[in-house]
């Protein structure tokens, strides 16, 4: 694995700048990682899949430290709005669910009262201990075959609109399939 350091400099590239949600986040995957037992996420590309709890600067750098993607199918987003995250490794089925204390804020703003909510935050973030910063579980996740990296299944063709759907994310309602927002479940209105 990287050092802190390293992995800081590859964020703030990767997310454009550095915030303490960057920091935060990669000592979160980090730990994470090293809870599992892995030492180069990106050796063991296919061997981890990890959940995301919140869609913030957090985020980025998790994906970044555990070499987790949408687009490889080995980055899940839940969003509950929590700065956690848990690591799946697939080789042996283990879990592991990293999650940020509350506490953490006021322990950063009594370790560097002096500097700004931001820089403060930064720079103990990247100095406190991990049991200051995070509470840890080891959880059981069943990871479904169609979520899995490299899942490959049938396409499926919606009945109403006629777009394919990949994955087994179709709905069977009175014995026709249909894509989730035919459904019913939208997330966009469709403008005349």
């Amino acid at each position: 694995m990287k050092t802190l350091v390293e992995y800081l400099e590859l964020a703030t590239v990767a997310h454009g700048h550095l915030c303490a949600g960057q920091v935060l986040g990669v000592r979160l995957a980090m730990l994470g990682l090293r809870e599992l037992g892995i030492d180069d996420p990106i050796a063991e590309r296919k061997r981890v899949v990890t959940y995301v709890e919140i869609d913030r600067c957090v985020t980025d750098a998790v994906a970044l430290v555990a070499n987790c993607r949408l687009g490889k199918r080995a980055l899940k987003f839940r969003d509950w709005g929590k700065v956690a995250a848990t690591f799946v490794d697939l080789q042996t089925g283990r879990a592991v669910r990293i999650a940020a204390k509350e506490s953490s804020k006021q322990a950063a703003r009594e370790m560097f009262p002096e500097l700004g909510k931001d820089a403060g935050q930064q720079k103990a973030y990247a100095q406190l201990s991990d049991e200051t910063l995070f509470d840890k579980q080891w959880v059981r996740v069943e990871v479904q075959p169609e979520d899995l990296p490299g899942f490959k299944g049938p396409r499926v063709v919606c009945a109403q609109c006629g777009e394919g759907i990949n994955f087994k994310r179709e709905v069977v309602k009175d014995g026709r399939t249909f894509c989730r927002s035919c459904a019913g479940e939208k997330y966009y209105e469709a403008l005349a």
